[in-house]
């Protein structure tokens, strides 16, 4: 689903944006990063570079973010069947790992990145 140019997508833009606005506040920064981060990753049909803010968990070498609502959202597609690279920015720097998307239920999808 393409919100973009839509309210809807407006909407979803300036939430966003206020989310990493916070993540890099001085204020709540800090604390922010420890359960958002910003991933970025090349689309598989369009070549483009993409980033979007997620919530995440991190346990060693491996990043779970788990996509609530996922039916109605599309950036998780790029990491179905075998996955592929995805950047992660964590609190310290940005790591590239594989991302591989897995349906767990109807609307929830986890996308587990090795790192």
């Amino acid at each position: 689903m393409n919100f973009q140019g839509t309210v809807a997508g407006r909407v979803v833009s300036g939430f966003n944006g206020r989310m990493l606005r916070l993540r890099s506040s001085r204020l709540f920064g800090r604390v922010v990063r420890r359960y958002l981060t910003e991933v970025s990753y090349t689309g598989r049909r369009s070549g483009r570079t993409f980033s979007t803010p997620v919530a995440y968990k991190r346990a060693g070498a491996v990043v779970t973010i788990q996509v609530m609502m996922a039916d109605s959202k599309s950036w998780w597609r790029n990491f179905t069947g075998d996955g592929g690279p995805l950047t992660v920015d964590l609190p310290g720097g940005p790591v590239t790992g594989h991302a591989v998307a897995q349906r767990l239920r109807k609307n929830r999808v986890d996308v587990t990145v090795t790192v």
